[in-house]
């Protein structure tokens, strides 16, 4: 059911991948809620991907981009006013990779060469989009701008390694130069603190899978998926949202506010259980 709350809006979706995407669901959303929609990732992306059936699907251009070049930010932000016929009503990044959790580097063991690279790749790319489409005054007043963060960036999870790091500077950055595109150009930014999800770059985490079913056991409400992230991205796009900015939003079913869950106890009761091997010997733990 749809109710055109972005009716006559335009927009710019950065990262979508594949049908595994955040990116992606927020764009045939997006669409659904009345749209017009820009898609942009890297050149290697849109090789790896399958972003040409999304665009196809929703009758969308695709810009490709380095969303750490500012040149081809300028390029995205220019290219989309054109194909959409007129500023830009919001904007989605999701974008992030870490070199580190590809190559399994611990986080006492970070190779700095790569740590630039997640900063930027991750984190400092927001504040370029942001700084770019400032100067090109390519948002409207009353638009919206929202990033996709994760709860590690103020608490600490094995095994997210230095995308915490990222996440912190992004959510800062959204504090940031909110208070000065809202103060400038009512434009506002936020970002969306998403449960844990299985998408390409989140796969790529050590243990994803534990980390999902543990958050899924702590949040009262379960772990929200893409679709749900899709609807409450739409939301914060609508005018619904127009006095929300500088805000990190959680969504992740109420995760981010507990200690511990009865599911999750029962479950670590059971697992330190005394059990016997296969010598009699009682085992405990």
């Amino acid at each position: 059911m749809t109710h055109n709350l972005l009716k006559g809006k335009r927009g710019i979706i950065f990262g979508a991948l594949n049908e595994e995407s955040i990116a992606w669901k927020v764009a045939e959303k997006a669409a659904e809620e009345g749209a017009t929609i820009a898609l942009s990732n890297t050149a290697m992306a849109l090789r790896m991907g399958t972003l040409d059936k999304l665009a196809e699907q929703i009758n969308a251009p695709i810009i490709a981009a380095d969303a750490t070049s500012v040149e081809d930010l300028e390029k995205v932000f220019i290219e989309a006013q054109e194909k959409l016929g007129g500023k830009i009503d919001f904007v989605l990044h999701s974008v992030a990779m870490s070199p580190n959790v590809r190559k399994h580097r611990t986080y006492d063991d970070l190779d700095y060469n790569f740590l630039n690279k997640t900063l930027d790749i991750s984190a400092i790319s927001f504040h370029k989009m942001l700084q770019v489409a400032k100067k090109l005054d390519a948002i409207n007043e009353w638009g919206s701008v929202v990033a996709l963060t994760y709860v590690a960036s103020q608490r600490t999870f094995f095994g997210y390694n230095d995308m915490a790091d990222a996440k912190s500077m992004l959510e800062s950055i959204a504090r940031s130069f909110g208070y000065i595109y809202g103060r400038e150009k009512h434009v506002r930014i936020n970002t969306i603190s998403q449960s844990p999800t299985a998408t390409t770059a989140g796969k790529g985490i050590k243990d994803i899978e534990n980390m999902m079913d543990f958050a899924d056991k702590m949040s009262p409400l379960g772990n929200a998926v893409a679709e749900d992230c899709a609807n409450y991205c739409v939301m914060m796009f609508s005018d619904f949202t127009r006095k929300v900015t500088m805000q990190n939003l959680f969504h992740d079913g109420g995760f981010s506010s507990m200690g511990m869950s009865l599911r999750a106890m029962n479950q670590y009761a059971k697992d330190l259980a005394p059990y016997e091997d296969e010598n009699g010997k009682v085992i405990y733990g």
